[in-house]
């Protein structure tokens, strides 16, 4: 049997250039879901149409997934609370729709790497005027609640789904 060698190769046995592995997420889902206002008789939108096309008094929602992957960077991310920040903009068509934007905020948690962000109320409440709108979602996924934390982590953004505002 031969000596060990004395000469040690770092470059080699000891260093991974991927140790933690990448950390990104993906968006899904994008979904308008509205309830249909029986408060005024005759204007009750047809049920096909209903999560679409909304009272401005009618209580609707706008959610979107979130998905991250399972690497190891990824579950210290999620364990030490990264911030994930989705802008729901209603984008008017039209002169008379206003342009307004809902923000729902969550904190991630250990071990969870699907979410759902949602946000629930009335055109009222977003202070949308009745018209036609484009809705798209803005993700910012970052800060981390943590001291060594770098600012913004990642950007997307979903879009590509209509409402429309009717006044009640």
């Amino acid at each position: 049997m031969t000596a060990q060698p004395t000469k040690q190769l770092f470059a080699s046995e000891t260093y991974s250039k991927n140790i933690l592995g990448p950390a990104f997420f993906s968006m899904s889902d994008l979904t308008i879901a509205g309830t249909s206002d029986d408060s005024k008789i005759g204007l009750t939108p047809a049920p096909a149409n209903s999560p679409y096309i909304i009272a401005n008094s009618e209580e609707f929602s706008v959610s979107l997934k979130v998905s991250f992957n399972k690497s190891p960077l990824t579950s210290l991310l999620m364990c030490l609370g990264t911030e994930v920040h989705v802008r729901f903009a209603f984008e008017g068509i039209g002169g008379a729709a206003a342009e307004k934007d809902v923000e729902v905020v969550i904190t991630t948690v250990k071990d969870t790497y699907e979410y759902e962000l949602k946000w629930t109320g009335t055109p009222n409440d977003a202070e949308l005027t009745p018209g036609l709108y484009g809705v798209a979602a803005v993700a910012q996924v970052g800060p981390v609640k943590h001291d060594c934390s770098q600012p913004i982590i990642g950007f997307g953004y979903l879009a590509g789904k209509l409402l429309q505002v009717y006044p009640a």
